[in-house]
Parts: C-alpha cells; structure tokens; sequence
C-alpha cells in the first residue's frame, strides 16, 4: 500500500460525511466525525486490506460495532478503492446498497453488518476465535461506542475474548462521553473504564483519539500483553472537525442543512487547505 497522509485522508472523510448525511438527510454526522481519524488510520496505515479483492483470505477483518457510524466507513472505503468515490452521492437514497446503518449487502470491503448496540463485539471475538483456530495471522479490529458498553453482551464478549487468549482481537472504543440523548456518565457510569478492562485481563491503552501519531503506536504495536486481547480506549470529540458540532448531543440525529451546512462545508475546505500546506508532499 502507498504512504497515505492520515490527516488528509481524515479531513475527506470528514467532508464526506457531511455531505452524505446532507444528501441523504440522514442521521450521526456527529458519529461519524469523532470516529474519522480512527478510521483513517487503521485504512490508511494499519489494516491488511485488498481493495481490488475484498473477500482476500489473509486481510484482517474490520467490524464497525457502532453501525449508526456507518458513513465514515463507506466513505473510507471509497477512498481506498473498494469502489468509486461518486457511489457515496447515493447514501440512504430509496434503493441504495449504501444504508444508514452500516450493511455489508452488496458493500465491497463490509464483514457483516450491525446497528444494533451490542452486537457487533461478539460477532468480531467470534471471527477472531474461528481464525485462530485455523492457525491465520489475521487480526480482527471492531470499533465500539462508549455508550454502547452498556450493553452486556459485549461484557459477554470481553469475558469471552479474554478466556481464550484471543490476542489477534484489537478493540477501539470511541469514547467522546456522548450518547443518543445525553452525557455517557449521566445514562449508565462507565468509570474506571479503564480499571474494569484491566481487571477483565485485556491489554489496554488510553489515548487521545484525534492524535495520529499516538493513534498509530496503539493501533501498530499489537498486542499490548502477550495471550490477551487489546483495548485502545480512544479519548474523542463527538462531532469533531465541526465547531458548532462538537461536544453537541443535538448531532447525534441532526443533519446539516442549508446555512448550517455551508458553514460546516466551509470550516472543513478551510482545515483540509490548511493541511494541505503543512504536508505539501502528501
């Protein structure tokens, strides 16, 4: 795979989402924006992926556990080559393949689809299972909500994973302390996460999740402990990238229309000129 510049590719993500969720008058744009710079680092640096064959054996595979953030994921795989990037225009259009929730039905480069909460870790421990019985050495990578580890099926699913010493199994919790209708600490109180996940015999780590270069060490330097699954507990913004957006629950199903949406096209065109000068090679 050629050097991809992860902040650029970032920053398309991110004017990606909008103008899908624009088009399609669909929901989770602040979803979508806190995850970007995960997604762009684990496409752009980290996944053993073949775009021009997506069904590979040896790729690592990738669950998107947080489905409603489905966007920023097609959007990736757009940019990587799994299909043209003029496709994204069709996003929850009447007919398209291209569903709110993530859906890997006719999707190239899609495992499985998911949506609802909870789900989605179970199934990726069970694909790390199944491969490490085969004696494969791909990883298995699922990005979770902070807010979706209410559920107890991924508490199930941490149990499960850590039993059978599934170090092949990276999870990536995007933990912006927002959810569907409030504060992550006011709905169910995670805290100690971190302290639970250790106790739980996980390899884990906490980061910012908008820094690249600590993004990529944790994504990169696999597995944290030996025979232990890894948790990169990935500190974001919810609505990242977008001023107005940022830290605001209202964006979890608002869309960005009219005025609002020439504002957020025009602070993004602004940041991704702005990169584009600091990584003039890129």
């Amino acid at each position: 795979m050629n050097e991809i510049n992860t902040h650029l590719f970032a920053a398309r993500l991110r004017r990606h989402v909008v103008e899908m969720t624009h088009l399609g008058k669909s929901s989770h744009v602040g979803s979508c924006l806190s995850i970007a710079d995960i997604i762009a680092v684990l496409y752009g640096r980290v996944l053993r992926v073949e775009p021009r064959n997506p069904r590979w054996n040896g790729r690592d595979r990738f669950v998107l556990s947080k489905g409603h953030a489905g966007a920023c994921v097609y959007a990736a795989l757009a940019e990587r080559g799994f299909f043209p990037v003029s496709e994204l225009a069709n996003h929850y259009q009447n007919g398209s393949i291209f569903s709110g929730h993530v859906s890997h039905k006719g999707v190239p480069g899609v495992e499985v689809s998911t949506g609802s909460l909870g789900h989605g870790l179970p199934v990726a421990a069970g694909m790390a299972y199944r491969l490490r019985q085969q004696g494969g050495s791909q990883r298995v990578f699922c990005v979770l909500s902070d807010g979706e580890c209410d559920e107890g099926s991924n508490w199930e699913a941490f149990l499960f994973a850590a039993h059978y010493r599934l170090d092949n199994l990276v999870v990536v919790v995007d933990f912006n302390g927002l959810q569907s209708l409030g504060k992550v600490s006011e709905t169910i109180q995670l805290e100690p996460f971190t302290d639970k996940m250790e106790a739980f015999n996980w390899g884990v780590r906490r980061i910012d999740g908008h820094d690249h270069d600590a993004l990529t060490e944790g994504l990169e330097t696999l597995p944290y402990e030996t025979a232990r699954p890894s948790i990169l507990i990935a500190e974001t913004v919810k609505g990242k990238g977008v001023s107005f957006m940022e830290h605001e629950v209202l964006w979890h199903y608002r869309n960005a229309q009219g005025e609002e949406y020439e504002a957020a096209v025009k602070e993004l065109e602004s940041r991704e000129a702005e990169l584009r000068l600091e990584f003039p090679n890129a």
